[in-house]
């Protein structure tokens, strides 16, 4: 794909702000125990250093990731999202409101975080290659993108609700969803941006619909220790989980 016109980037701005409002305030107990996940699966590999996450949505990963580095800066297209984030107060975080594709870093990253705006952006391999100029040598990408292949996608197909795992539902219109990955399609833009994965892998065996998990969430009948099985199911089962994700460094 070619980099993104002057027109559309504008575009894009205003299309950020209008998808802002079909986030809710208080994100749903399903996406929060997914983002906790995401977390615990990328912390082993960070220690220190200086980080730049892309993409803050309220802040609540944007302060998992502040208490394991020296500093983060983080750059989001959405002014709301930036206000949304910061008012959390962090010592160590600056904000910088800004598409990612006109992002220009002013130093280099120790680790880049990509979570879950791959499948927005117009082009996720000219986002990619801002996050590889971004990285030091010896740097990590740390990517994580919604998956086609979920068990309940998998359900909804036999039960005639898709087409096909890559058609995009009403849900992932609602929230600016362009794409829908797996694991081939991942790997494909994750090497045309020139990156190695070093790890990848799965995060929750996904059983039904993020609505259905949060209804069954909230009234307790998943328990703590049925999503630590899911997560823990995930591990062997990638292709069946509600996400997947990749642990890359500059080829």
């Amino acid at each position: 794909m070619n980099p993104a016109t002057e027109c559309e980037l504008i575009k894009e701005k205003a299309f950020l702000e209008t998808v802002y409002h079909t986030y809710r305030t208080e994100i749903s107990p399903q996406m929060r125990f997914m983002q906790q996940l995401t977390m615990r699966t990328f912390a082993p590999h960070v220690s220190g250093g200086e980080a730049l996450e892309m993409g803050c949505s309220d802040g609540f990963m944007t302060e998992m990731i502040s208490g394991l580095v020296d500093h983060l800066d983080v750059v989001d297209g959405s002014g709301k999202f930036v206000q949304q984030a910061s008012a959390r107060g962090f010592s160590n975080v600056n904000f910088i409101c800004s598409l990612f594709e006109e992002f220009v870093p002013s130093k280099e990253y120790d680790h880049v975080f990509a979570s879950y705006i791959l499948e927005h952006v117009l082009d996720p391999i000219e986002v990619l290659q801002v996050a590889r100029s971004s990285l030091k040598p010896g740097g990590l990408l740390f990517v994580i993108v919604p998956n086609a292949r979920a068990f309940s996608r998998q359900m909804a197909l036999h039960m005639g609700l898709l087409n096909n795992l890559k058609e995009l539902t009403k849900n992932d219109h609602s929230h600016g969803h362009r794409r829908v990955y797996d694991r081939v399609s991942l790997n494909r833009d994750l090497q045309s941006a020139g990156f190695e994965t070093i790890s990848q892998g799965g995060l929750q065996f996904k059983i039904l619909a993020d609505f259905q998990l949060d209804q069954l969430i909230s009234d307790g009948t998943l328990k703590n220790d049925h999503l630590e099985a899911l997560y823990s199911l995930g591990m062997e089962y990638p292709d069946f989980c509600g996400s997947i994700f990749s642990i890359c460094k500059k080829r």
